[in-house]
């Protein structure tokens, strides 16, 4: 009698280990293929370290060119500093100067000394014996007093409250006074900073101020001379170029 066999059971790892060999083996290829011959992790390892040393390079870089830039800034703080300071020097040593060039303001003590004309009769008109030009204030009488004031080395100098410098002039348009381009009308005070004592005997040695101080006496002008103990003379505001006539 012929034996009949049982059917066999199907094994499913009868087929899945063919087909998980050739999927391992297709992975390795393509691995291989995309690496071409290089370890993959490596290479990601390679180039972080590589990126940080160019980093820290750079940063370096920066730094060196900080800290010269730094020392450019601390050379140059202190070349201005000196120079502040050669400033300070040269500003202090002309202070003096520009006080008595009349730039700045001069306060202390000196003389206050008032030029008037004759005064008026009641009927408002000046007296009529002798010249009329012996009534009235001169060029030539104030002139005498501040050239007077400057003999005695006076600090400063200023009439009617303009102070007076190396080309100061003293002009008389008529009655009035012409100083700086403005015009003024007796009585003028000019003011001195300075020692009292010399400016008054300047004032008295001075043959031109003698002439107005007699002139005074005999036809009633006003010539007053106060000693203040502190004056204060403004500093001079106008122009500092020369004038002078040109051809028209």
């Amino acid at each position: 009698m012929t034996r009949i066999g049982r059917p066999r059971r199907f094994d499913p790892w009868v087929v899945l280990v063919p087909v998980v060999a050739l999927a391992a083996g297709l992975l390795f290829a393509t691995s291989s293929t995309t690496a071409q011959g290089t370890d993959l992790r490596g290479g990601e390892v390679t180039e972080l370290s590589a990126l940080i040393e160019e980093r820290d390079s750079t940063v370096a870089g920066q730094q060196a060119e900080l800290a010269a830039l730094q020392q450019q800034v601390q050379a140059l703080t202190d070349l201005a500093a000196s120079r502040n300071g050669e400033v300070a020097a040269v500003q202090q040593e002309a202070a003096p100067g520009v006080g008595s060039a009349g730039l700045a303001e001069l306060t202390g003590p000196g003389l206050a000394i008032a030029l008037d004309d004759a005064p008026r009769t009641s009927a408002g008109t000046t007296p009529t014996e002798g010249n009329p030009d012996n009534l009235v204030i001169h060029q030539s009488d104030v002139q005498a007093v501040v050239n007077a004031l400057w003999a005695a080395d006076a600090d400063g100098v200023a009439i009617m409250g303009q102070r007076l410098i190396s080309t100061s002039a003293v002009i008389c348009v008529g009655p009035t006074l012409l100083l700086h381009g403005r015009t003024y009308s007796p009585p003028y005070v000019v003011t001195a900073v300075g020692d009292a004592d010399e400016m008054r005997d300047e004032l008295a040695a001075s043959p031109g101020v003698q002439v107005f101080q007699e002139a005074a006496d005999a036809y009633g002008l006003t010539f007053d001379v106060e000693e203040q103990d502190k004056l204060t003379l403004p500093a001079y505001d106008g122009a500092l170029d020369m004038q002078y006539a040109r051809v028209g």
